[in-house]
């Protein structure tokens, strides 16, 4: 659209001012992204508000790696998510909301303490939704994120949603990875699950009022396929002869055949049928499991962190007076950085085993390399990596020998 290039507007993007060549770099995006932008039909009016108004932000660019899903242990991780002040402001949560919430389950079918658990820890009930310019952070971190398809679609589902006319540039704020409301919505599932709870207005994720932002993240979860009185799972015991390379989220049957296969289910499951179920090992064999059930990878379709889907069950769990985790999470070092999977990865492939690509992502194929590489090694095969498995597989690469089968 006319204006934009070499309009001036050097300050409000940053553009040659300290000479950061992310910010030159944002510059040559933003034009760019505004030029495709017009082309598949967002207004004039619009661009010239993203044009004026969209800045680069250094702060979300260092914050980009920094999500406490991975930076911290399962058992700091759970234990912060489950404190007794949280807790407590879920239930009272809960009970002030409650007739708006049984609306909601009877509407959705969602268990309404999976939804308060959800708010508490995406928001801390309210409190915490974010300040930052929303189209600001998305154009932050498309114009330099290695997932620049993904901001560059969420940036113009923002502008599809100022379009709409819900809400403006100005209060469009939100987290720095442009999660929005009471619920930390990104735009495009605003745009394809937001609903008004009373059906009467635009959905306001925005405002102090939490109703439309948990109906909305209730539509997400039915649509994704949430089963109504299925739980999302539960912690079990696991006898001296289970085999643990069955363990994961990849390996799914009947709770049932889980009992024959050494795993001790708890008493009042007896009555609920679960067809389809997985043995989950989160801090690896010295730390408590779970079976997980279908609801368990629903809620991973919200965020696809197993520690916060955990967090949200057991959170959940609590504020509705549910039986909690009994097990001890082990204390150690926090999970492996992103360069330390890789070096992982790397090593597992120098053994010959195959890890379904070497990079920082343990996906199905590394865990199974790593149970292959534990089993070989004399170890419980858990898929469990941290550093001391790290450190094993150097001591082993360091050693004179053929490869392994």
């Amino acid at each position: 659209m006319p204006g934009r290039a070499g309009s001036g507007n050097v300050d409000a993007r940053g553009q040659d001012v300290d000479g950061n060549s992310m910010q030159h770099q944002f510059a040559s995006w933003l034009d760019g992204f505004l030029d495709r932008a017009s082309l598949l039909g967002i207004e004039s009016s619009t661009l010239d508000q993203a044009h004026s108004r969209v800045s680069f932000i250094k702060e979300v660019s260092r914050k980009e790696n920094a999500q406490a899903e991975f930076t911290l242990s399962f058992s700091n991780y759970v234990e912060r998510t489950l404190s007794a002040g949280r807790i407590s402001e879920g239930r009272q949560a809960h009970a002030r909301i409650g007739a708006a919430l049984d609306q909601m389950a009877g509407r959705f079918e969602i268990d309404p303490a999976i939804l308060v658990a959800i708010w508490g820890i995406e928001s801390s009930y309210g409190a915490r939704r974010g300040s930052f310019p929303v189209p600001g952070a998305l154009a932050t971190l498309a114009s330099a994120s290695r997932r620049r398809s993904f901001f560059e679609e969420e940036m113009l589902a923002a502008l599809r949603i100022v379009e709409s006319g819900a809400v403006s540039f100005p209060d469009m704020t939100g987290s720095w990875a442009g999660a929005m409301g009471h619920t930390q919505f990104m735009p495009s599932s605003y745009l394809a699950h937001a609903v008004s709870l009373t059906g009467d207005s635009l959905p306001d994720i925005w405002g102090d009022d939490p109703l439309d932002s948990l109906a909305s993240a209730a539509n997400f979860l039915a649509a994704h396929g949430w089963s109504a009185g299925l739980p999302w799972g539960f912690e079990v015991t696991l006898k001296p002869e289970f085999d643990h390379e069955q363990s994961g989220l990849d390996n799914a049957k009947p709770a049932l055949d889980w009992a024959r296969d050494g795993v001790i289910l708890p008493d009042w499951q007896n009555g609920v049928e679960i067809t389809h179920s997985s043995i989950l090992l989160p801090a690896g064999h010295r730390g408590p499991a779970f079976l997980a059930t279908r609801n368990f990878h629903v809620l991973k379709r919200y965020n696809n962190a197993v520690a916060y889907v955990i967090a949200v069950g057991l959170l959940a769990d609590a504020i509705a007076g549910r039986t909690q985790s009994g097990g001890k999470w082990p204390s150690g070092s926090p999970p492996l950085a992103r360069s330390e999977i890789l070096t992982l990865q790397q090593m597992l492939v120098e053994l010959g085993l195959d890890t379904g690509g070497t990079d920082g992502i343990v996906g199905p194929a590394t865990s199974a390399a790593v149970r292959m590489f534990q089993k070989s090694a004399g170890l419980v095969p858990d898929g469990f990596a941290d550093r001391a498995l790290l450190d094993r597989l150097g001591h082993e690469l360091e050693r004179p020998g053929p490869e392994m089968d």
